[in-house]
C-alpha cells in the first residue's frame, strides 16, 4: 500500500515556482479573494493525475483522508483524485447486478460528503462531486432502494460556498443520464445566490441540461429569468442561436 507521506513526496517533487506564481493568481489566492492562503506547488492537472494514476487502488481511506487536509491544493486534488478512482472501481460491471459492491459506493459517498468542505477551490469541486456522489446517485444502494438525493438539498441550503457549488455539480452526471429534476430543483434554490461562482455554475447546468432538452431550458427561463444573474442567463443560453439568445438577453 502507499502512504499519504509518499504520495506528497512524489508530488512536492515536481515543484514549480513559477507555474506556483501563476496558479496564486488564477485560483485567487489573495486577501479576500475566494480562494485566500490556498498553498500551490505549482504542478498541472496532468501531473497530478500522473499520480493518480500510478497510486490508484494501493491508498487506504484513512491515508486519502490525509491527502484532503494537507495545506497544498494540488495534494487535496490528488486525494479527490483518489476517491473518484476507488468510485470507478466500485461500479458494477456489465454482467453484475446493480447491487453489486453498493455498501463500498455508499461508504465512498459518505467518506465524501464528510470531507466536502476540503474541495474548497472550484477545480477540487468540479473535478470530483460528479463523478463520486453523481456516480453514486445513479445506482441502488444494498437493499436495492435509490440513494436519497436530498442530500443536493442540504448542501444547496449550506452556508459554505464550496458545498453550494457541489450541489449544482454534481447534477451534471445526473444530466448526462437523462434526469433532470434534481438540476431544475437545485438551480431554482441557488438563483438568488450571490457569488459568481455559484453563477456560473447553475448556468453551466442549465446549458448541459438544454443541449438534451432545449424545451425544457425555454421553460426554465420563461418561469425564472427575471431572477437569474446576467452571468448565469449567458451560460445558460450560450448553446442557442445568436438569434435567440439576444431575445432571453433582451428581455
Amino acid at each position: 500500500m502507499i502512504t499519504a507521506e509518499g504520495v506528497i513526496e512524489t508530488l512536492s517533487s515536481m515543484r514549480n515556482e513559477s507555474q506556483r506564481e501563476i496558479l496564486c493568481r488564477f485560483f485567487k489566492t489573495g486577501k479576500g479573494d475566494y480562494g485566500e492562503g490556498d498553498c500551490f506547488l505549482g504542478l498541472k492537472v496532468p501531473q497530478t493525475r500522473s499520480v493518480v494514476k500510478e497510486a490508484r487502488g494501493k491508498v487506504a481511506l484513512s491515508e486519502i483522508e490525509k491527502l484532503l487536509y494537507s495545506e497544498w491544493h494540488e495534494v487535496r486534488l490528488c486525494g479527490f483524485l483518489l476517491i473518484v478512482e476507488e468510485m470507478k472501481a466500485a461500479l458494477p460491471k456489465r454482467r453484475e447486478p446493480l447491487t453489486a459492491k453498493a455498501d463500498r459506493r455508499r461508504e465512498l459517498a459518505e467518506f465524501f460528503l464528510k470531507h466536502a468542505r476540503r474541495a474548497n477551490n472550484w477545480d477540487l469541486v468540479d473535478l470530483s462531486c460528479e463523478y463520486i456522489l453523481g456516480w453514486w446517485m445513479l445506482y441502488p444502494l444494498p437493499d436495492g432502494t435509490m440513494p436519497c438525493r436530498d442530500v443536493l438539498d442540504r448542501l444547496a441550503e449550506s452556508s459554505n460556498l464550496w458545498e453550494q457549488r457541489i450541489a449544482i455539480v454534481t447534477t451534471l452526471e445526473l444530466i448526462r443520464a437523462g434526469q433532470f429534476d434534481d438540476t431544475l430543483r437545485i438551480a431554482r434554490k441557488l438563483l438568488p445566490h450571490k457569488h459568481d461562482l455559484i453563477h456560473k455554475a447553475v448556468g453551466w447546468a442549465l446549458r448541459e441540461m438544454g443541449k438534451r432538452d432545449i424545451d425544457l431550458l425555454r421553460k426554465f427561463l420563461e418561469e425564472n429569468h427575471r431572477g437569474m444573474s446576467r452571468t448565469t442567463l449567458r451560460y445558460a443560453i450560450e448553446r442557442m442561436d445568436a438569434q435567440e439568445r439576444q431575445h432571453w438577453l433582451k428581455r
